[in-house]
């Protein structure tokens, strides 16, 4: 933060007669070096215009203080006699501590401690999680390479098992059983009817068991048939 800060009041300027001889070439910037010494007795108008700047006090854009601010330094300087003020000129660190002894510059100072505490707070704060936080990763990695590795394992195992199962019960796949079905029971059919042409069994047990096995092929066929049918 940095001001321009009026050193001289008029009143000092017209008692002193050798205000003139005070040295311009200091470590001041050019800018406060430069500046008319001289500052012309505010008229009528003018002090007006200060009046209403001062209801309205605003910071100047370039880090310029406000009319208010600016008056509350000048009060500051009036009662400054002129070797203390060429002192302020001439002494980089009687300037600075003036300078850091004004109101406004205290408050800044005061605001940029409290920040650097809150930042260096929040730094601490931080480094205390930050074992917490390898620890938590630490974790996430075992998870991921044990435990969801075996629950994925498992799910493919599921799905795989979920696969063959509606693999198995397709339409497809249950007209299959059917035919299989159907040629195991007219090969038993044909078995039975050649046992009884050699007579190794009598007429009412071949009569049974063969019409039990004609009437489940036959119901099969239908079932197999109209399968078929609903699948075109």
């Amino acid at each position: 933060m940095s001001w321009r800060i009026p050193l001289f009041g008029s009143q000092q300027q017209q008692t002193d007669p050798n205000f003139q001889d005070i040295p311009t070439q200091s470590w001041y910037p050019p800018s406060v070096v430069g500046s008319s010494s001289r500052p012309s007795t505010p008229t009528s108008s003018s002090a007006s215009s200060h009046q209403r700047a001062s209801d309205h006090p605003q910071s100047s854009s370039r880090g310029q203080p406000s009319p208010a601010e600016a008056a509350g330094i000048i009060a500051r300087l009036k009662d400054k006699s002129i070797e203390e003020l060429q002192r302020l000129l001439k002494d980089k660190e009687a300037y600075n501590a003036f300078f850091n002894s004004l109101d406004q510059v205290k408050t800044q100072n005061n605001v940029r401690d409290e920040l650097r505490k809150e930042t260096l707070q929040l730094a601490r704060e931080n480094l205390e999680k930050e074992q917490r936080i390898l620890e938590l990763r630490n974790q996430c990695t075992i998870i991921r390479t044990t435990e969801l590795a075996a629950a994925q394992d498992r799910l493919t195992d599921l799905e795989r098992q979920k696969d063959d199962i509606m693999r198995s019960y397709s339409p497809a796949a249950l007209l299959d059983k059917l035919q299989t079905s159907m040629a195991k029971l007219d090969e038993e059919s044909e078995e039975l009817h050649q046992k009884f042409l050699e007579k190794d069994i009598d007429l009412p047990t071949f009569v049974q068991k063969y019409k039990k096995l004609r009437t489940t092929y036959h119901k099969q066929a239908l079932l197999h048939l109209a399968g078929q049918t609903s699948l075109r």
